[in-house]
């Protein structure tokens, strides 16, 4: 199976790749679960762009998610830069939900998996948002008592 909304842009879906003989099997299960619906053609339009114009992004969001990792590495936190091959950073912090919620009183979204902080960057990131995120994250980090 082929996520268009993690890291191609699309809102909704995903590809099921299969042998034909299963097609029947899995069309069947996919009207069980919901899948017959009447509008579905705006979703595959969303679907369709994300597959033509989604991987032009990938790269930069890489970068981008390299960027953060090493910054966050400079500020001293816990990131394993060896673990950052995508768009996703994984920072180890004692306190995962006090830290995020004082990203979150700073305008900096992420998100709990596992006991740790991810980061996700993607296409509608903007150059300098990596930079102010850490500038924000700094300051929490120096806002915080010792």
């Amino acid at each position: 199976m082929v996520s268009l909304s993690k890291g191609l842009g699309a809102p909704v879906g995903s590809l099921l790749l299969l042998p034909k003989d299963l097609l029947p099997e899995a069309r069947r299960y996919r009207k069980l679960l919901g899948g017959g619906w009447r509008q579905a053609g705006v979703l595959a339009a969303a679907g369709i762009l994300a597959l033509e114009e989604g991987p032009k992004h990938l790269r930069r969001d890489h970068e981008m998610a390299r960027a953060l990792a090493e910054g966050l590495f400079r500020l001293g936190l816990a990131v394993d830069l060896g673990a950052v091959e995508t768009n996703m950073v994984y920072l180890e912090v004692e306190d995962p939900e006090g830290f995020l919620q004082g990203l979150r009183t700073r305008g900096v979204l992420a998100g709990a998996v596992g006991g740790r902080v991810r980061f996700v960057t993607y296409r509608d990131l903007r150059d300098e948002d990596i930079p102010l995120a850490l500038e924000r994250i700094q300051n929490l980090l120096h806002s915080r008592p010792r």
